[in-house]
């Protein structure tokens, strides 16, 4: 990770930005997806509130329906009648049982009307009573209706000509209206079915229901599964207090939790308990997170898309500016490139362009100064000499030996005043081949007497290369460096060569001896330093000639770095040093020196350097 993204400016751009623009976008989705889903648990919550209040309204009513009922009973002369008549009497009985029925006809949650008179006298109800479950509260507390007006039984069978059904009682106790007398009980039995039928019809959540508790927290009605007058806490152990008249509570943890909503019908006491699994709504959750992560997906796939895109229209001139940057060869001039945009990347390459360019400027002027350099070197050297003076004192120095008849010492004068005058040559570069050809011999004439019978010198010059142009002083540092270094140093006479052909691209040269030759460790560390670039690591000239180090700078400098001298060595064997250059086609205007051309013995095959 780190090498890919070291390796590329665009990698870091596109990773940073992408971080930058994702982080904030998975946190928003995330966000949303907890705001939803604590909206879906409220929305649920208040759906099922919503519902219970439903409930609450139908039962309220039915409640407030029969404790209207049992006190229009209570005061009715009719019952008034039957229950302070000591004796029993068919009609009025009979009388009684139409009025109950007429008014239960309509309410189909009223099981059955009793009233019970104290005493000896049978009951009276609408429904023939075969038994009951039934049990009065003055069973277990004989004063509670001195302190209560009415009470709710729980549930319990009742069997009638119908068959059996399970009800909910509301009995009251009937006093004389005119000495507020006990004189009997009055019992309305409601249908448990009809409220459950109701409450199991409450739509909830899926997998969510309704439970009907009496005041003490056991059930009315419910769910198949759940038996009658059990307490809640039986199927919901540890599950907390009901604060308040209305409210919610969490049971549970993990998959099994659910949320607990319950309100209170304060006439009776009762609660209206809905119960609803968290998975319920949490499967709305579902489907909103797949939603979410959908377009949290796209809009993530979209910024990188824009963010990959945008960083390679910023980076692609950049990268087009490091490519030609790495392409570039350091030898050669730096390419420009094309500017599509006028941004700061746009003026980066702007500037590029003006430094290439600034730099090959430089580079001509740094050449032309080296070069220029050469000139004042050797314009330097001639001002030193008189030539003049030094011509014309070789020139007395060689009639006087030719007066003493030493034709020795006047050849060797001779050549030295002709090689000294192609040295100087008024300070011009150029000459033609054939000129630095008779420059070569005349130094070999002169080493030939001063060391006789040392070595013997051969030369090969094509005619079609003899008027071509050459840069001067070329072949006589390498003539001189195989004499030192080569034949000097062998035991007997030894062989110098120079061979000048001519080639469809430009000449070959070389320069061969037979001299001692050069070790591979030192033949290897002269080519590493040919192999420098001018001015790189200086050395001191060598006496007596430029030397090789000078004469490879100068054919790099004016001819190119392919125009190198190449060195081929065998140690005890010889060796030979050659090197090419392309015709001059320029016009050189040339001041041929004097020479005094003499028939040379020594001419014969070349050599290679």
């Amino acid at each position: 990770m780190k090498q890919w993204l070291g390796k590329s400016l665009k990698h870091k751009l596109s990773l940073l930005i992408i971080m930058t623009t994702l982080v904030p976008l998975l946190f928003l989705g995330l966000f949303s997806y907890k705001t939803a889903e604590g909206l879906t648990e409220e929305k649920a919550k208040s759906s099922g509130m919503n519902t219970l209040r439903q409930v609450e309204v139908y039962l309220s009513t039915m409640v407030k329906d029969v404790e209207n009922m049992s006190l229009f009973l209570i005061g009715h002369n009719g019952v008034q009648n039957y229950l302070k008549t000591p004796e029993s009497d068919l009609l009025q009985q009979t009388t009684i049982i139409n009025f109950l029925t007429n008014l239960a006809f309509s309410k189909d949650y009223v099981a059955n009307i009793i009233i019970e008179p104290l005493g000896t006298k049978p009951p009276i109800s609408h429904k023939s009573i075969a038994g009951s479950d039934f049990t009065d509260i003055t069973a277990t507390i004989p004063d509670y209706y001195e302190q209560h007006p009415k009470w709710w039984s729980g549930v319990h069978r009742q069997w009638t000509f119908e068959g059996a059904r399970k009800v909910i009682t509301l009995a009251r106790p009937i006093r004389s209206t005119d000495k507020y007398k006990l004189i009997g009980k009055v019992q309305i039995n409601l249908d448990q079915g009809v409220i459950t039928r109701q409450i199991r019809q409450a739509a909830l959540e899926e997998g969510g229901f309704v439970l009907l508790l009496d005041d003490k927290n056991r059930i009315i009605a419910g769910p198949d599964e759940m038996e009658t007058n059990v307490p809640l806490s039986v199927y919901y152990p540890n599950m907390g207090a009901f604060q308040g008249e209305s409210g919610f509570l969490d049971y549970g943890s993990g998959a099994g939790k659910k949320t607990v909503l319950y309100n209170t019908l304060s006439s009776v006491n009762w609660k209206l308990v809905g119960i609803i699994p968290t998975e319920a709504y949490r499967s709305q959750n579902h489907y909103f997170l797949i939603l979410t992560a959908v377009a949290v997906s796209v809009a993530m796939l979209f910024v990188i898309f824009f963010v990959v895109f945008l960083i390679q229209k910023i980076t692609k001139p950049l990268s087009a500016l490091t490519a030609f940057l790495k392409s570039a060869s350091p030898e050669e001039p730096l390419p420009a490139i094309p500017v599509k945009s006028i941004d700061e990347v746009g003026q980066l390459i702007v500037s590029y362009n003006r430094l290439s360019s600034r730099i090959v400027k430089l580079t001509d002027e740094v050449k032309r100064n080296e070069s220029l350099k050469k000139e004042a070197d050797m314009q330097a050297l001639q001002l030193q000499i008189n030539p003049h003076f030094l011509y014309n004192t070789l020139s007395s120095i060689h009639w006087l030996a030719l007066m003493n008849g030493d034709a020795k010492i006047a050849d060797m004068v001779g050549s030295l005043s002709d090689f000294l005058r192609f040295s100087l040559n008024n300070g011009q570069e150029y000459c033609q081949v054939g000129q630095e050809m008779m420059h070569v011999r005349h130094y070999a004439n002169i080493q030939s007497i001063r060391y006789p019978e040392k070595f013997v010198f051969y030369a090969h010059v094509d005619g079609q290369v003899q008027e071509k142009l050459i840069l001067k002083l070329l072949l006589q540092p390498l003539v001189e460096n195989a004499m030192l270094h080569g034949i000097l140093k062998r035991e007997g006479p030894g062989e110098i060569s120079v061979r000048i052909v001519n080639g469809p691209q430009g000449m070959h040269f070389s320069v061969s001896d037979n001299g001692l030759g050069i070790p591979p460790e030192r033949l290897e560390q002269l080519r590493r330093q040919l192999m420098e670039a001018p001015g790189e690591n200086p050395q001191p000239v060598r006496k007596g000639g430029y030397g090789l180090r000078n004469v490879q700078h100068r054919l790099v400098l004016h001819y190119g770095k392919e125009a190198g001298l190449h060195i081929e060595s065998l140690e005890g064997a010889g060796t030979t040093i050659t090197f090419a250059i392309p015709y001059v086609e320029d016009s050189i205007c040339l001041e041929p020196a004097s020479f005094t051309v003499k028939p040379d013995s020594h001419d014969g095959k070349g050599r290679s350097a």
